[in-house]
């Protein structure tokens, strides 16, 4: 609420109707037992206290839930550092029915997390109370755990890993200034020569080797930001020279080394804001802003991976208005994470895998996006190509029942709500339903995780007299009102891209494949279930020029699919360091689009000659060896394209790219998480935890020394409360 009293949700299992729910009230002291832990089993329908369960502990609220598989849950202890050596959790497998107290001999200084692999098993970071310099740790895909710590000099930390849990450790490299991974990569910036501009490495073999981006050059008042990655590619923006807020957005390709340009004059707002958006519900659709010559921010589209962009198409039922002089200049404008922010909108644009083509946005129609102009709510069904106007004004919107179902509540900044508008048929028609006869001021709506459910729960609260604030929750069940199950007649088959036009042999062809997708006729009222699966059929399509990308030191002429050196770059070669090898690269200007799948047709001649020379960064075993000089020398990576070597910040990424991405940035001091990393301490100490729920845990702890000691501590409370 207002009054800085505040409720935090959590669901856990999948499909299992169980939520927490954990309320602060105002002005509420961690001596008194004002504190509520609720649980639900019905999907929010009814709420059962279990506050004794935990011994009425106050919970944590930037990271005081962590969800794992199954039906496990953690809850971490708000406990104060100063008065108690170490924090507390509580740990359930039953989704909190039961709870078992732990007191650690440590403070936890970030969300504990599962091991992937074997959930058994938990990692931990601890801070100590007067050496906070941990900046943070990781384990990726392979379940290779990446520690990486802080010594007192900045620009000095170690990036290490280990294989075996703990046992083991091998130093990656030295004198890191900052580091992260994001889908197959890890990446670090270096600097290479005390106080000179950093530089950035990229692995995509969990850190056996890395290799240095081939990217522009950038100052030191530049910087990089990771957009998006996953296990093919990065989107990677490069900040233009000066206070412009615009930069160019740049694709790799699948081992992170070489970037092609993609977009000019993309949007990053000086609060470090992007509104890069990755559409899910259709492979290869990317959604951003762009910042124009003349100052005025507009929408662009991809639906192949950032291969072009286009404007959106303005939607047919909606008028372009007085202000635009012609039709010509009449676009749809997408509200991105930059609206948000300033709170022009209350939601960013929403997507989900299962409900195939559907976007919900925020935007506004005319010649560019306008805060003036009052945001409406906009649906598209063919995952961006085409768009409708479908509610006036700003709304809290949710995708239920794998796009079968969608709701929505009106933003009300003033009033209080009591009214929710659903639609069960993408948007086109919309019902008004009053779910209260008491309003309430709204906080948000809150379903389970994906899109399978058929509940939701409208969240907000009504003042009282006392001046406290009553919690409200009122769960809609949509199954009372949708009975009938889908059938086979319910269902269509949909080529996915086949609004781009084009011949029937090249129709839906995108990223080399045409996808013809089963879905729910629009017309179609009834619930495609839980176990609702998405399929498609795949084929694959011919290769031309557009399944290609303009490779380094080219560019894709106006117009036009032909890629043309640039000036800069004309009858030079380029030398890349990959693999420990320095490889010379001849190429036709075309590099293949991760992920493409395209077969015969086009095929651009290149060559790749192999000079052995060691080159690249591999791991060490062992401790590092500390020099006499803080500076670490690379032979590395030579390219004979004049670039300066780039500096090197993360912002922070998006909110839905959470779970998928740790970075870390020295400059500010703190991880992507919210973790704070100070820095005025001249001893580190890490304590890496890995637990088992029937062993006790290990616990290693890290000098500033680089000495590992390792114990078990039996100090662990196995009895239910």
């Amino acid at each position: 609420g207002d009054d800085g009293s505040y409720v935090i949700l959590t669901w856990v299992g999948d499909g299992t109707g169980v939520s927490h729910h954990h309320i602060h009230p105002t002005l509420c002291k961690l001596s008194q037992n004002c504190l509520s832990s609720l649980i639900s089993t019905d999907y929010g329908k009814s709420f059962h206290d279990i506050s004794h369960r935990i011994n009425h502990t106050f919970i944590r609220e930037e990271f005081g839930v962590s969800v794992g598989p199954g039906s496990s849950v953690i809850l971490t202890a708000d406990t104060p550092v100063v008065d108690n050596p170490g924090g507390i959790i509580f740990t359930s497998m039953d989704a909190g029915a039961t709870f078992k107290f732990i007191q650690l001999p440590f403070h936890l200084a970030q969300p504990v997390t599962y091991h992937f692999f074997n959930p058994d098993y938990l990692v931990a970071l601890s801070i100590d109370v007067s050496h906070s310099n941990i900046i943070s740790m990781t384990t990726d895909l392979e379940g290779v755990t990446v520690v990486f710590f802080d010594t007192d000099e900045r620009g000095d930390l170690v990036l290490k890993r280990t294989k075996d849990l703990g046992e083991t450790f091998t130093t990656i490299h030295e004198d890191i200034y900052s580091f992260g991974y994001i889908g197959a990569f890890l990446f670090f910036s270096v600097m290479e020569e005390p106080r000179s501009p950093r530089v950035m490495y990229f692995s995509s073999d969990q850190g056996d080797t890395f290799s240095r981006a081939l990217l522009p050059s950038a100052s030191t008042e530049q910087f990089y930001s990771i957009l998006d990655g996953d296990e093919d590619m990065l989107f990677m923006h490069v900040d233009n020279p000066g206070d412009t807020f615009f930069g160019t957005m740049y694709t790799s390709d699948d081992r992170g080394i070489l970037f092609s340009k993609s977009l000019e004059r993309h949007l990053f707002d000086g609060q470090r804001k992007s509104d890069f958006t990755n559409i899910t519900s259709l492979r290869g659709v990317y959604l951003t802003n762009k910042l124009d010559l003349d100052g005025r921010i507009r929408s662009v589209i991809s639906f192949n991976r950032g291969g072009t962009w286009k404007q959106l198409n303005k939607p047919d039922n909606v008028d372009c208005g007085e202000q635009v002089k012609s039709v010509r200049w009449c676009n749809l404008h997408i509200h991105g994470e930059h609206s948000r922010n300033n709170r022009i909108v209350p939601m960013l644009a929403l997507s989900e895998p299962t409900a195939i083509g559907l976007v919900i946005a925020h935007g506004t129609v005319g010649d560019s996006l306008s805060s003036s102009q009052h945001p409406d709510v906009f649906v598209s069904s063919d995952g961006g190509y085409n768009w409708r106007g479908t509610l006036r004004g700003p709304h809290h919107y949710s995708i239920l029942d794998s796009g079968g179902l969608i709701v929505a509540v009106e933003a009300q900044r003033e009033g209080q709500v009591k009214t929710i508008k659903f639609s069960t048929d993408e948007g086109q028609c919309w019902k008004s339903y009053n779910f209260t006869e008491q309003p309430f001021f709204f906080a948000g709506l809150a379903c389970e995780p994906g899109t399978k459910a058929m509940n939701v729960s409208v969240w907000g609260f009504r003042p009282e007299e006392d001046g406290q604030p009553m919690w409200v929750a009122v769960t809609i069940d949509f199954q009372s009102l949708i009975t009938r199950e889908c059938n086979d007649q319910d269902y269509e088959q949909w080529l996915a891209h086949s609004a781009e036009g084009g011949t029937s042999e090249r129709k839906g062809c995108v990223l080399g494949v045409k996808e013809t997708y089963r879905r729910l006729k629009r017309q179609s009222v009834c619930r495609n279930g839980r176990n609702f699966v998405v399929s498609k059929k795949q084929s694959s399509c011919l290769c031309t020029r557009e399944d290609y990308l303009c490779d380094y030191g080219y560019y894709r002429h106006v117009n036009t699919s032909d890629c043309v050196r640039q000036p800069s770059a004309a009858n030079k070669s380029l030398e890349m360091c990959l693999n420990g090898e320095e490889d010379e690269l001849l190429t036709a200007g075309y590099r293949k689009v991760p992920s493409d799948r395209c077969e015969g047709g086009y095929n651009p001649q290149l060559a790749v000659q192999t000079v052995i020379r060691p080159c690249g960064v591999k791991p060490s075993p062992g401790p590092p060896d500390k020099s006499t000089s803080s500076v670490t020398h690379f032979d590395t990576l030579v390219s004979r394209f004049p670039t300066l070597a780039p500096v090197y910040r993360f912002s922070n990424l998006r909110v839905q790219d959470d779970e998928n991405v740790v970075t870390v940035d020295r400059e500010s001091g703190t991880s992507s998480n919210g973790t704070a990393c100070q820095q005025d301490s001249d001893d580190v100490r890490v304590i890496l935890v890995i637990y088992d729920f029937i062993k006790p845990p290990l616990v290693c702890i890290f000098s500033h020394v680089l000495k590992l000691l390792c114990s078990y501590f039996a100090r662990i409370l196995s009895n239910d409360i």
